[in-house]
């Protein structure tokens, strides 16, 4: 996921469309001399599409997997169940605008009128922050059942996870706003282009990366680091064999989160120390633009890990994907039974540790 829909497009107008034959600085400064970008406009024209269409492929198939065993088992569904169901959705939310931006990049002009602009803006913003959220929730879930369990086993009720899900979904809508309210399409040349077009003089542009720097990093990677770095001694004490498991697992989602974020943050950083007058070489201005579509990307490909660390380590829900498949394709049952055999053989504690852990 992105700094936002339009901050490629911020980027893309003199990377993607055609006619764009100089690159000048967001400062407005067109008396520079131009920067010739042809290698930017084959990178979006050629690669980005082919990029773009594969996270989405595999975020789609991952996810949608993930929506179709919870939703087909949901009577079997916990709290923890709920937020992964929602982190799906919020991350199919955001894939679906990614084949949008592929043919927007490979045309190199925005194709469709104004109200398609802001709701492909509207799906990828709103999946973004909403995906962020729930693995922030799902962080201080096992938090509070690890750490503080016997306090707020009470707590941990269906109903009260369902307002808390609104919430998150309320509060990425809320983050969204500026985005969704400033984007527009406009003629820029020969091309069209869904861009945000933000008051003249007014802080919105700056306010909006810190906005992203804050909610999509800093905020919940230091909650995660928080949270982990006192789960982790509480697992150590644990007379359970899965306290191995639980504990590479923490450093997956936290390692994982770190590498593929960081770089991307660090990127949008550096666009708004440019908007504030920094960074306007022509070289610098080159290496900056083709800095934010790699680790654009990157931080894309996320939302396809998503499932894999999330849902598919933990048994409870390979067991109904097993049971799913064996439903859908009736000579899978064989398997199915002697896949249910083996994890009978796990005590009811071990289940229960493992529904806290993962």
């Amino acid at each position: 996921m992105s700094q936002d829909f339009n901050m490629t497009n911020d980027t893309a107008e003199v990377t993607t469309a055609p006619g764009y034959e100089d690159y000048y600085s967001q400062t407005g400064d067109v008396s520079a001399a131009p920067c010739k970008i042809e290698d930017l406009k084959d990178f979006s024209q050629v690669f980005l599409p082919t990029l773009y269409s594969l996270v989405f492929i595999v975020g789609f198939l991952g996810n949608g997997l993930v929506v179709c065993v919870l939703l087909r088992f949901r009577h079997k569904c916990n709290l923890t169940d709920i937020c992964l169901l929602n982190l799906a959705l919020a991350d199919l939310l955001f894939v679906f605008s990614l084949p949008f931006l592929a043919h927007y990049a490979a045309l190199s002009s925005w194709p469709w009128n104004g109200a398609m602009c802001r709701l492909m803006t509207c799906f990828y913003m709103l999946g973004f922050y909403a995906s962020i959220g729930f693995m922030v929730v799902m962080t201080l879930d096992r938090y509070l059942l690890i750490v503080h369990s016997p306090s707020i086993a009470m707590w941990r009720t269906l109903k009260i996870g369902m307002v808390l899900i609104g919430v998150v979904w309320a509060f990425s809508l809320l983050a969204s706003l500026p985005s969704i309210i400033f984007v527009e399409v406009k003629l820029d040349g020969e091309a069209y282009t869904c861009t945000m077009e933000f008051p003249e003089g007014s802080m919105w542009r700056s306010f909006q990366y810190m906005e992203m720097n804050v909610l999509g990093l800093v905020l919940p990677l230091s909650i995660m680091v928080c949270c982990y770095s006192r789960i982790i001694p509480t697992l150590v004490n644990m007379k359970t064999q899965r306290k191995h498991k639980a504990i590479k697992l923490i450093f997956i989602i936290v390692i994982t989160f770190f590498l593929f974020w960081t770089p991307y943050h660090i990127v949008i950083f550096l666009h708004m120390l440019k908007g504030q007058g920094y960074f306007l070489d022509c070289h610098q201005m080159h290496h900056l633009t083709l800095a934010m579509k790699w680790t654009e990307t990157i931080a894309f490909t996320h939302c396809c890990l998503n499932p894999i660390i999330y849902a598919f380590a933990g048994e409870k829900f390979c067991r109904l994907v097993v049971k799913l498949v064996a439903q859908w394709l009736p000579r899978c049952s064989v398997s199915r039974e002697t896949h249910e055999r083996r994890n009978s053989v796990y005590s009811r504690s071990s289940e229960v540790t493992s529904i806290k852990l993962l």
